[in-house]
This record gives C-alpha cells, sequence and structure tokens, in this order.
C-alpha cells in the first residue's frame, strides 16, 4: 500500500506526539508537528499536507472541544480540500457528531488503537487528494481559501495580499466582499 505523504499533527502533548509518530511512522513519508493551534496557521501557509490530526482541547481544565471546533474551521477557511482528523480524551457522542456537522473527516478517542489511526489517516489522505484532484473542487472555495492565506501570510495587509495575488487593490476588495471576508 502506498504511503502517505505529509501529516500535520497539531498536539501539546509530547507524548502523544511520538505515540502518533511511531504508529504512522511506516505509513507516512513526513510527519510534522504544531503544538497550539496558533502554530496551525504557520505550517498550513508553508506546506501542503494530505491530513491533519487535531487534538481538540489545548487550554487546562477546559474539556469542551471548541479549540478543535475552531480549528477545524479555521483549516476549512484555509484549505477546504484538507481533511481533518479530530481527537480526543475526553469524548462525547454529542463532541463528536458536532465535529463531524462541522466537516471533520473522522474523530478518535485517546488512546486510540494503532489500526483505528492508521485507517483513519488513510482514508482522509484518500478523501484530500480525490477532492485536490477535482472531484469535489469548487472555483470559489479555492479562491476564497487563497484569499485567506495570503491575508494571514500578510497579517491582514490589503496591499501586500494584492500585490502577492497578482490583483489590484479595488479587485481584492471586491473579492473579499463577495466571500464575506
Amino acid at each position: 500500500m502506498e504511503k502517505v505523504r505529509r501529516v500535520l499533527i497539531v498536539e501539546d502533548d509530547a507524548d502523544v506526539q511520538r505515540a502518533a509518530r511511531f504508529a504512522l511512522a511506516a505509513h507516512v513519508e513526513e510527519v510534522e508537528f504544531a503544538s497550539s493551534p496558533d502554530a496551525l496557521v504557520q505550517k498550513l501557509s508553508e506546506n501542503i499536507f494530505d491530513v491533519v490530526l487535531l487534538d481538540m482541547n489545548f487550554v487546562l481544565g477546559d474539556h469542551s472541544g471548541r479549540d478543535g471546533l475552531n480549528g477545524l474551521q479555521h483549516i476549512h477557511t484555509l484549505d477546504p480540500a484538507l481533511s481533518v482528523v479530530l481527537m480526543t480524551a475526553y469524548g462525547a457522542v454529542s463532541l463528536a457528531v458536532e465535529a463531524l456537522k462541522q466537516g471533520a473527516f473522522d474523530f478518535i478517542l485517546k488512546p486510540w488503537k494503532n489500526e483505528k489511526l492508521i485507517a483513519s489517516v488513510r482514508a482522509a489522505a484518500e478523501r484530500t487528494c480525490s477532492t485536490r484532484d477535482g472531484n469535489d473542487l469548487d472555483l470559489d472555495k479555492i479562491e476564497r481559501a487563497a484569499i485567506v492565506r495570503a491575508l494571514e501570510r500578510h497579517a491582514g495587509n490589503i496591499a501586500q495580499t494584492a500585490a502577492t495575488l497578482g490583483l489590484s487593490r479595488p479587485a481584492l476588495y471586491r473579492r473579499m466582499e463577495k466571500y464575506d471576508l
């Protein structure tokens, strides 16, 4: 079976990072890590990933999953084709349902069974690849994602963003209005 090319794991627990790297080592060519949702933006602007494994909780004592759901929305804004597998140690059926409603590809409870993690990552990567190959592509989604990425890369600077995208400032403003940005 062919290896998954690149996976990003967004997880603040070093032990969980090591466990995921170990489980995926024979199945993924490259695993990168971000230790917070804030670092996620930079990683996504620098590289193209096949799958993101995203922890749902980053604030000590908060088990609501809000961080993961916010991160999921952010990922889909930056790259609508990218499949996201959410992970948490504090799982409830309602949280899993909400994650799937908001576009998560899968929801895994920690500690996971390695076979389940591997199967989920493979299936998520296949979906990402299929979407990027044009089976589910929407030009408006692609354009919106490119604008959002450029805006974030340039910290909201319209002139730099327009130059990066090869647009005039008025054209960028029209597109931003079109996509409610």
